[in-house]
């Protein structure tokens, strides 16, 4: 418990916020209904990601979904895990914010993907970090969810690549 409360904090100093998120974890709670353990899903209404371990039970993150007319529903599957990940804008993104750079490094303070990302099959989507913390529990993105820094991190640890991902907005 404290090596995750030191990881917590060391993650929070890294990239520059305090407060209470800074030292927030993924509650366990009773795990949403009909889903196999090991499933992710994420409820959009609720801004929520839950992690079903089985037994009824979940972890649950709190996350930053889609802005409106860029929410999704569906099932899908993690295709890609990534530390630090460079990202492109995708077209949409590009046509609204023409000046943002074709690239950004990861690592870059201004890479909206954080300190790691999960790319879900079948889309330009991710979850993934943040560098701005203040976003997460809003509905601000193009269609990706993000989480904390420290959150996507202990989720990453968690999961594989192939696991399944369904977003509701039940």
């Amino acid at each position: 418990m404290l090596r995750k409360l030191t990881m917590a904090l060391a993650a929070a100093m890294a990239i520059g916020f305090s407060g209470s998120a800074a030292l927030a974890a993924p509650s366990e709670v009773a795990s949403p209904n009909g889903y196999p353990p090991g499933t992710i899903v994420v409820k959009t209404n609720e801004r929520k990601l839950y992690l079903v371990l089985g037994e009824g039970r979940a972890l649950r993150y709190p996350v930053g979904v889609g802005k409106a007319g860029k929410q999704w529903s569906g099932a899908t599957r993690i295709d890609g895990k990534y530390r630090q990940p460079a990202w492109s804008p995708p077209a949409d993104v590009k046509r609204d914010n023409p000046n943002i750079p074709d690239v950004i490094p990861g690592g870059a303070p201004s890479n909206p993907m954080g300190v790691a990302a999960m790319t879900l099959e079948g889309g330009e989507y991710a979850i993934h970090g943040t560098n701005r913390p203040n976003s997460v529990g809003g509905y601000v993105s193009y269609g990706c969810v993000r989480m904390y820094n420290q959150d996507i991190s202990d989720l990453f640890e968690r999961v594989e690549v192939g696991t399944p991902v369904i977003v509701t907005s039940r």
